[in-house]
């Protein structure tokens, strides 16, 4: 039995269990933050059967969970995944009023069930998560808050 692999194990494992419940709880307090401040209530009318607000919360779940695993992956510290998943959330917020001017009156077309609106608002908000996943990789970011 190699002892080795057990003592890096019981090593690395309190940073594991920090920095994922970091990410957790971030994520979990971006959805809450999402849902308050976008004008249409998307969890009520999901739990209503409309079917563009689930694309497009369900968007936003993935959206925000792609690059916070992203942050995971080549954080060097909870800072790191603290930081770069505000920012994750900000620049979501952002990706949804860009998407609104440019589609006009996305909060109401998507409380009528607008399945086109939601669904181009859907392929942002992945779109975006990508972007963000991508650039949040690059360890050059990770050293330059502290890790």
């Amino acid at each position: 039995m190699d002892l080795s692999a057990i003592s890096a194990f019981a090593a690395g494992f309190p940073d594991f269990i920090l920095q994922l419940s970091a990410a957790l709880g971030l994520f979990v307090v971006s959805l809450i933050v999402y849902v308050l401040l976008t004008p249409h209530k998307e969890l009520q009318l999901v739990r209503e059967g409309n079917p563009s607000a689930a694309l497009a919360f369900g968007a936003v779940v993935v959206g925000l969970a792609i690059p916070l695993g992203a942050c995971l992956a080549h954080a060097f510290s909870v800072w790191d995944v603290l930081i770069w998943g505000m920012v994750t959330l900000l620049l979501q917020l952002l990706a949804f009023r860009v998407t609104d001017m440019f589609l006009r009156q996305l909060p109401r077309r998507i409380a009528e069930g607008d399945v086109a609106a939601a669904i181009m608002l859907m392929s942002v908000k992945l779109g975006v998560g990508l972007i963000i996943a991508g650039a949040i990789s690059d360890p050059g970011l990770m050293q330059l808050t502290g890790g």
